[in-house]
């Protein structure tokens, strides 16, 4: 008897999984509220960014990137070399503070990103830029 009653509980959560799409994810509906960018010295450049609704800090750092990407563009420069992100969630409103330095040529290090490849993707993705 116990091991019909398990079996039917087990069925009846495997169904109720199934019911929603990616089993209890939450969809995706980003608010983004703006970005603030400082130019620190020269190529030195700070943006602060704020949004809701984030999955965890990917979304907020990719914000970032978006904002460096496009800044980079109107500036005339070709690409970005991440320095540093710090984020922070207080109360479901995610901050991310990041610095990036914009150049004409592809910098030295590892986190270099191309300026014009980073904006297409983020408009693709309708993530907001400067």
């Amino acid at each position: 008897m116990r091991a019909a009653i398990a079996m039917g509980l087990l069925a009846l959560a495997g169904g109720l999984a199934a019911c929603a799409p990616g089993g209890n994810a939450v969809p995706f509906a980003p608010e983004y509220r703006g970005v603030q960018t400082d130019l620190l010295d020269g190529d030195l450049v700070n943006f602060r960014v704020s949004m809701t609704g984030a999955r965890d800090t990917g979304d907020v750092a990719r914000y970032a990137e978006c904002a460096a990407a496009q800044y980079a563009l109107i500036r005339g420069y070709g690409f970005a070399r991440h320095v540093r992100t710090n984020i922070a969630d207080e109360g479901g409103i995610w901050r991310g503070d990041a610095v990036y330095t914009i150049s004409p040529a592809l910098p030295r290090g590892l986190k270099t990103i191309d300026a014009e490849v980073v904006a297409a993707d983020c408009a693709e993705n309708g993530i907001p830029m400067v």
